[in-house]
């Protein structure tokens, strides 16, 4: 008996776990094995189990950013539970679990009197997930505030605290890998008004209100955006607003944003990026890299 099927045996692990509902797609099928760990020492434990042969790993968090192939995904996926949620400020020092919500993170910083971290109520992602991504918007990066993450290897059962220069930080990129697993995050923060920083939290969430599709299943920015140009404005510029694949199609709102109804599928949303990066290439020579993560899928 293996590792894992020793831990699926013993109630730990869980086996055939639907995904989709914890993705803002809703669509895909389930886990070969899942496991929510509430806290580091359950984590810790996790690793000294022996789960480790051969098995591909995802670290799920929100799932704001993520498709999941409508076979599933034939590996463990490990959630960090509500024990990595907790959000602690020190002056101007803002540690966050990395389970987090990034707007809750925005709020409470702004509601301690710091200013800096506004700019994380526009993103719907997790901590975790904005350390991996190096996650940004209006014109701020992760990287810009970001002072540390406590990061675990799980082939090695160690801990370490990471740089944002070790961490090899820029746009929509990290070194952090599949086996890799962010706990924590400290962010620096500046002393200002509150008020002020309210309003800047009303300004971001009014401007996503009105430029972004709201009420949808979708996963927010489709591609990264390349040089000079945003992706939106060029698949605009296209003409390809409106643009679908089955039950999935290319925002009229926003056209770096594809919204799926309730018939949709992850084959369908994967077919629509696709087609959409080609004719893109084909008319403008332009290649766009996605933003959001793709898992099960063969490539």
């Amino acid at each position: 008996m293996t590792g894992i099927e020793r831990l699926v045996q013993s109630g730990v692990v869980s086996f055939e776990v639907p995904l989709g509902p914890m993705t803002t797609y809703k669509s895909g099928g389930p886990a070969k094995f899942y496991v929510e760990v509430e806290n580091q020492t359950e984590l810790a434990d996790l690793v000294r189990s022996g789960f480790e042969e051969d098995l591909p790993v995802l670290v799920l968090g929100r799932g704001s950013n993520l498709v999941v192939a409508d076979a599933g995904f034939a590996g463990l996926v490990i959630k960090l539970g509500t024990g990595f949620t907790s959000i602690e400020i020190d002056d101007v020092q803002v540690t966050a679990g990395a389970a987090a919500s990034l707007p809750k993170l925005a709020r409470a910083s702004v509601e301690a009197g710091l200013t800096g971290l506004e700019f994380f109520v526009g993103i719907p992602g997790s901590v975790g997930g904005a350390v991996r991504q190096n996650a940004g918007c209006f014109g701020t990066e992760t990287q810009d505030r970001l002072i540390s993450a406590r990061v675990l290897d799980l082939n090695e059962g160690t801990v370490s605290t990471r740089t944002p220069e070790s961490l090899d930080l820029f746009y929509r990129h990290s070194d952090i890998r599949n086996t890799d697993v962010v706990l924590s995050a400290s962010f620096l923060g500046s002393h200002g008004d509150m008020e002020g920083g309210q309003a800047e939290l009303r300004r971001i969430t009014r401007w996503r209100r009105d430029h972004q599709p709201g009420g949808t299943f979708n996963a927010g920015s489709v591609f990264k955006n390349p040089p000079d140009v945003t992706a939106g404005a060029l698949i605009d510029s296209l003409g390809l607003k409106g643009m679908s694949v089955g039950d999935v199609a290319v925002s009229a709102k926003h056209a770096n944003f594809f919204v799926a109804g309730a018939a949709a599928t992850s084959a369908d949303i994967r077919q629509l990026v696709g087609d959409v990066k080609d004719r893109v290439f084909k008319l403008t020579g332009t290649i766009l890299e996605p933003e959001i993560q793709f898992v099960g899928f063969e490539e």
